[in-house]
């Protein structure tokens, strides 16, 4: 009989326990991701969704514990089996987990994107040399060549008869002639060797001295360019858009969104546990390109700016990081009460501000 009753009582208060509001009872918190949403320093967590959730849990008057998770797949998995209540982290809403029956995500707080992360070559003298070569100075050249070839024949047809010993009655010498009076005016240098004497010469001249002073200016800008890449030594990277990673081995962070672009864009996967691994494989050159999201991959490279690596010019996908925890939970709600007045106060944009910037 008394064995009994000890029995009941402890079924009583696990029923008890058990139909407790969630702002009563300490909460088991999942927590997974890198920086800068999740940043681990000695036994302390901080980081974007850290923060993010510390003020939501203190808007519910939340108590609970850290119980860190290897990826966001575990902890998404532990949410389903009841191991732990909420998961925290940059964690993306994707189709396929929102077709967990299982599990559930509060409204989004963050809008992130997927990046890829590139190698950044060595420059050598080729490739130094290979920027003055590129499509933006020849065409800057090649269009002021024509326009003096332009402007060279309408000041031989204009003084070839009036001023023969300038400009020569004979074709080819005399649209030399003109071309070299249109370089000399182009330049401002005035050497005035040449100079038109007829009154349609000089209406040429003035009209040529005005649109030359958009002509220097815009080849002074190609030829600025091409020698600020010459000098510092940077080039453009072989991959420029997404469908040039198709077949490529990119390296994706396991359980992550990234393992899902990758392989819907037609990639050779390399799974690896942490950006930092797979930043190895690139300069290991066993992977081409590492997908993660974009600002954990700026927010690596700010902190480690030794790395040979370099943003991508373009991005993915566009991703929304929400928290995870299981269907029917009532804490649904409040949690999206107070991730909506967060963001409507400008509250999560200050805080991202504060580790990206």
């Amino acid at each position: 009989m008394r064995r009994f009753r000890q029995k009941s009582a402890v079924v009583l208060v696990v029923l008890l326990l058990a139909g407790l509001p969630a702002q009563a009872r300490k909460l088991k918190v999942g927590i997974t991701g890198s920086p800068p949403f999740v940043i681990q320093e000695n036994n302390s967590f901080q980081g974007i969704s850290l923060d993010v959730w510390r003020q939501v849990a203190e808007d519910n008057e939340l108590v609970y514990d850290l119980v860190p998770q290897s990826s966001p797949e575990a902890g998404i998995a532990a949410v389903d089996q009841g191991q732990i209540d909420v998961l925290v982290g940059p964690i993306s809403i994707t189709p396929r987990r929102l077709a967990m029956p299982g599990v559930d995500f509060t409204q989004p707080y963050y809008l992130a994107k997927s990046g890829v992360l590139l190698p950044l070559d060595s420059p050598t003298i080729f490739s130094r040399v290979k920027v003055f070569f590129g499509w933006a100075v020849i065409s800057s050249i090649l269009v002021l060549i024509s326009v003096l070839l332009v402007v060279g024949s309408l000041i031989w047809l204009a003084e070839r008869r009036e001023n023969s010993e300038q400009f020569p009655k004979r074709w080819l010498p005399g649209i030399a002639s003109g071309m070299w009076f249109a370089v000399v005016t182009l330049t401002t240098v005035g050497y005035g060797d040449k100079a038109p004497i007829s009154r349609t010469g000089r209406g040429i001249t003035a009209t040529w001295m005005v649109i030359s002073l958009i002509a220097v200016s815009s080849l002074t800008a190609s030829l600025a360019s091409a020698f600020t890449l010459f000098f510092s030594g940077a080039r453009e990277t072989t991959i420029g858009s997404p469908a040039q990673l198709q077949h490529r081995r990119v390296a994706t962070i396991e359980g992550t969104s990234g393992v899902e672009l990758a392989e819907r864009g037609s990639m050779r996967v390399l799974k690896t546990e942490n950006l930092t691994r797979g930043i190895e494989l690139v300069l290991s050159e066993q992977a081409e390109a590492v997908i993660f999201d974009r600002p954990a991959m700026r927010h690596h490279i700010k902190q480690n700016p030794h790395l040979a690596v370099q943003l991508a010019p373009f991005t993915l996908a566009e991703e929304t990081y929400g928290f995870v925890f299981k269907t029917g939970n009532p804490l649904r709600n409040p949690l999206n009460v107070s991730i909506l007045r967060l963001q409507r106060l400008g509250e999560i944009k200050s805080i991202a501000n504060k580790l990206l910037n």
